[in-house]
């Protein structure tokens, strides 16, 4: 099934060996995924800082020439808005990695303790090269490691609170994530054949690492051509990964 009707929330549903993905607006389509995922990890679009002559956020550096300095690169979210829909859309017992630059992490943990989740940890993606800035260059970016229902210990104990990883672009998405990072925080709090959501799919790096670790997926973008990227990609590494898990365990329970 690649096109959904007119009654259903979203542009377009397409189906991938165990990943689905959604175009779409998450607000719209997250209510008709409850208590469906087991892990979330996804960077939310959140309004960037204003000030200056470039912004580095999410990942990514913006001059004048890309960023117009309102606060909204991309369509966003509020933290007061987006934790509830997110914590419903999961099982009674998940961990969701939910991502933010530094300013926003207060506001980020606010609104998803709000929502009900539980704080783990804070976690660190050490990006080894620095973006220029006059009060201490930018080389990190956070994530808050949380929990709905009962806690459960990671798969790795091992594991520390950084991860560090220069990675090359994959992507023209202007704040793209490394699969690498991804299947690091999936690798950790999920089985093979568990659901992980990402509710802001951007390029596809989560639905990547998901197909790769054979776990299943739905992934939500309201971008058509970031859609269209995400979508080239885990076909990719469905191609690549050469089975897939049983349609029986599919997301047709979820959507």
């Amino acid at each position: 099934m690649t096109d959904a009707s007119h009654q259903m929330p979203w542009l377009r549903r397409i189906d991938i060996g165990p990943i689905t993905l959604y175009l779409g607006d998450a607000m719209q389509i997250l209510p008709h995924l409850q208590g469906c995922a087991n892990c979330v990890v996804t960077d939310v679009p959140y309004v960037l800082t204003s000030g200056g002559n470039a912004t580095q956020v999410m990942g990514g550096i913006f001059g004048k020439d890309s960023y117009t300095n309102d606060g909204n690169l991309m369509a966003t979210v509020r933290w007061s808005e987006i934790g509830g829909p997110i914590f419903r859309a999961c099982k009674p017992d998940a961990d969701a990695y939910i991502m933010s630059n530094d300013k926003n992490l207060f506001a980020a943990h606010g609104g998803f303790i709000g929502a009900g989740w539980k704080f783990h940890n804070l976690l660190v993606w050490d990006k080894v090269r620095a973006t220029r800035n006059r009060w201490y260059m930018k080389n990190l970016e956070f994530t808050l490691y949380l929990w709905k229902g009962q806690a459960k210990a990671i798969n790795d104990c091992g594991s520390k609170q950084s991860f560090e990883l220069n990675a090359p672009r994959q992507t023209k998405h202007p704040t793209e994530k490394p699969v690498a990072l991804m299947a690091h925080y999936i690798g950790n709090s999920t089985a093979p054949g568990d659901l992980v959501l990402d509710p802001f799919v951007g390029a596809g790096a989560t639905m990547v690492a998901a197909m790769q670790l054979g776990r299943r997926g739905i992934g939500i973008e309201i971008n058509p051509e970031h859609f269209e990227v995400a979508v080239a990609r885990v076909r990719a590494a469905h191609a690549a990964a050469g089975t897939c898990i049983a349609s029986s365990t599919g997301t047709e329970d979820c959507a």
